[in-house]
C-alpha cells in the first residue's frame, strides 16, 4: 500500500467510526423520548385515576305529588350516609306506616308495637287516641270494617344542636278502603321527634324495638284544604 493512500485510508475509516457512533446515539435519543414518554402516559393515566372520585356527577330525582302540587328529592342512599341516619329512616318509615295505618285482623298486635317505640308520656297520648271513648279513635271510625293502608313518600331530618334528640318530617299517603267502597287518598306530613335510650328490658318490646329508639312527640296535620275537608267529614 502507497504511503499516499494510508491517510486516505485513515480518514475514511474514521467516518465510518463517527457513523457507527452517531447511530447508536440517535438509538439511544430514540429510546429516551420512548421511555419519557411512557412515564409521561403512566403519569396523565395516575392523575386521571386520583381525580376522577372529584369529577362524580351525583343526580337527584325531583318528585311533584300530582294531588298536592308539592316538591321535593326523592332521598338515595348511596352507602355514605351515617349509619345512624339509616336507621332512623327505616325506623320512621316503618313506624308511620304500621302506626298510621289500621286493620282490625292487625290492630291489637299494631298498637302494641307502636307502644314499644313509645316514651312513657307518649304512650299515655297514644292510649288516649286509641281508647273507645274518644270518638276519634280509629276501633270508632272504622268500625264499619275499613281498612287503611298507609305509604311513605319522603323522610327528611333536621338535626338538633343539643343532641339529646332528633326531628324528622315523614311525608305519606292515607288509602282508606270501606267494604264495597273505593279507595279514598289522603296526604299528610308528620313532624316526628325522636331520641335514642337504653332498650327496654321487656322482651316482648326487645323484640319489636332492640335499638332502643323513642318516639317522644308526634304530631301529623294534612298537607292540603282538599284532605282537611275529606278527614272531617269522616272520609280520612
Amino acid at each position: 500500500m502507497s504511503d499516499e493512500l494510508t491517510p486516505y485510508f485513515e480518514e475514511a475509516r474514521s467516518w465510518d467510526i463517527d457513523r457507527a457512533a452517531q447511530t447508536v446515539r440517535r438509538e439511544r435519543i430514540a429510546w429516551g423520548v420512548a421511555a419519557g414518554a411512557g412515564v409521561c402516559v403512566l403519569a396523565l393515566g395516575s392523575a386521571l385515576a386520583f381525580m376522577m372520585p372529584l369529577k362524580s356527577v351525583q343526580p337527584y330525582v325531583i318528585r311533584v305529588d300530582n294531588s298536592t302540587g308539592i316538591v321535593d328529592i326523592v332521598p338515595m342512599y348511596a352507602g355514605h350516609a351515617e349509619i345512624g341516619e339509616t336507621v332512623a329512616r327505616y325506623l320512621l318509615t316503618h313506624y308511620v306506616t304500621v302506626c298510621e295505618g289500621f286493620s282490625f285482623a292487625t290492630a291489637e298486635r299494631d298498637y302494641e308495637e307502636c307502644g314499644a317505640y313509645h316514651t312513657a308520656k307518649r304512650n299515655q297520648d297514644w292510649y288516649g287516641q286509641w281508647n273507645q271513648t274518644n270518638p276519634n279513635s280509629p276501633l270508632n271510625v272504622n268500625r264499619d270494617g275499613s281498612v287503611v293502608r298507609v305509604q311513605v313518600t319522603a323522610v327528611t331530618f333536621f338535626h338538633r344542636s343539643n343532641g339529646l334528640s332528633e326531628l324528622a318530617q315523614v311525608r305519606y299517603v292515607k288509602a282508606r278502603r270501606s267494604p264495597g267502597g273505593a279507595e279514598r287518598l289522603t296526604h299528610w306530613i308528620a313532624t316526628i321527634e325522636y331520641a335514642w335510650v337504653t332498650p327496654s328490658n321487656n322482651p316482648k318490646s326487645r323484640q319489636w324495638n332492640p335499638l332502643g329508639w323513642r318516639v317522644t312527640d308526634f304530631h301529623t296535620e294534612a298537607e292540603s284544604l282538599a284532605d282537611t275537608i275529606s278527614t272531617s267529614t269522616g272520609n280520612p
